[in-house]
């Protein structure tokens, strides 16, 4: 693979010094960025912020609504995705197993919300998951990178 030629060339060094705290604070926000989500749609936090799911047995009725049955088994799986596997991106933690689990669950969704809901974030659209989704998959291909606890425990999967 060849390098991309810089607009200017005497901030490489600079581009190569701050490349994984960039990458770090990406993989931060996008792990991140489930949790206060599922506070909020699995335990309640956050009310007036979103739809009315606000509790693991509304998730499961959703989910038992939309097909996806057996809708407590969806919900659990929701719970541990957005409480273990999201902070473990977040840190960098078994990063690619737990990102690819977290993608797959965004994909899902953003399935579903363009099957129900359409492309746009303010309609309850596609466009929020598949952006999150597609965030996700780059550190399932990737990994944690050099700032990661994977990293630190030498643990390369």
């Amino acid at each position: 693979m060849t390098e991309t030629p810089l607009i200017v060339p005497a901030l490489g060094a600079l581009y190569q010094s701050l490349g994984p705290w960039a990458e770090a604070l990406l993989r931060v926000a996008v792990g991140g960025a489930m949790v206060p989500h599922g506070l909020r749609m699995c335990l309640g936090y956050f009310q007036g912020t979103g739809g009315p799911v606000d509790s693991v047995s509304k998730v499961a009725a959703f989910y038992d609504r939309r097909g996806y049955k057996p809708g407590w088994l969806w919900a659990y799986g929701t719970v541990l995705t957005q409480f273990v596997a999201a902070p473990c991106v977040a840190l960098g933690l078994f990063t690619r197993p737990m990102a690819l689990v977290l993608f797959l669950l965004l994909a899902a969704s953003a399935y579903d919300h363009a099957k129900y809901d359409g492309y746009f974030w303010n309609k309850v659209g596609l466009e929020y998951p598949a952006m999150w989704a597609i965030g996700v998959l780059y550190f399932a291909i990737h990994g944690g990178g050099p700032i990661s606890v994977d990293r630190l425990i030498g643990w390369q999967f």
